[in-house]
């Protein structure tokens, strides 16, 4: 049922015509067929995944992650994150540094690992975000549009969060829409409720006060092969 007949008989056509596969039967090339067929469908599903979701970084990955002394990270910490199920056990995860501190990586290496394992996600700058929800204001069908599917997302990435202040309009849909958070809000009433609604029992991530931005361009000045 995930396969169309098509798919499958192509891939048997491969198989039988390449002499390496002169010593399966029949029904192994099937079942290769089939295999390679479904996994092509996989990796054509991830791919739509992850365009659609609008990553900066499409190229982030949890195993390309710096995990260093004092960035408050380990690999089975992050392994974990990486295979949560967002859409049965949905939960916030803040992940905050200083600039520098590598908040867009890890954020985009988790959202694409979602990716992999099915999920939807929507990455999002606030201010961009807040810009695109006021605009889709003077029409109402796109306006709701957007809520929806910024509610029936599994995981919503929000990056630079509350970096810059948004207005009362951007802070009511993100209320409605999402979990939210703090003062550059301009209702106070929204904010403690945006507050509260992201920060209780949310897991946090603090990558420390080490500047990756900094470390990596020191490292890259270093290299044998660089000028300047």
């Amino acid at each position: 049922r995930q396969l169309r007949v098509t798919h499958i008989a192509t891939r048997f056509e491969e198989l039988i015509d390449d002499e390496a596969n002169d010593t399966l039967t029949p029904e192994q090339i099937f079942l290769t067929a089939t295999d390679d067929a479904l996994e092509q469908r996989r990796i054509h599903k991830v791919d739509k995944l992850i365009r659609a979701a609008g990553f900066p970084l499409p190229q982030a990955s949890i195993a390309e992650i710096d995990y260093r002394e004092d960035r408050g990270i380990t690999p089975v910490r992050m392994r974990r994150y990486a295979a949560h199920d967002w859409r049965a056990d949905p939960t916030n995860l803040l992940i905050t540094s200083p600039t520098g501190g590598g908040k867009t990586y890890l954020a985009c290496a988790l959202g694409i690992a979602a990716c992999h394992n099915g999920h939807s996600v929507v990455y999002a700058r606030m201010d961009d975000l807040a810009r695109r929800l006021v605009i889709a204001r003077g029409d109402g069908i796109a306006h709701q549009k957007l809520l929806n599917d910024l509610s029936h997302t599994d995981l919503l990435v929000i990056d630079d969060f509350l970096t810059v202040g948004i207005d009362s309009d951007a802070a009511s849909d993100l209320f409605a829409g999402l979990a939210n958070w703090v003062p550059e809000l301009p209702d106070r009433v929204a904010a403690d409720s945006i507050v509260n609604r992201l920060s209780n029992q949310a897991r946090k991530i603090s990558l420390g006060q080490i500047d990756m931005r900094r470390l990596r361009h020191e490292q890259a000045r270093a290299d044998d092969g660089y000028w300047e």
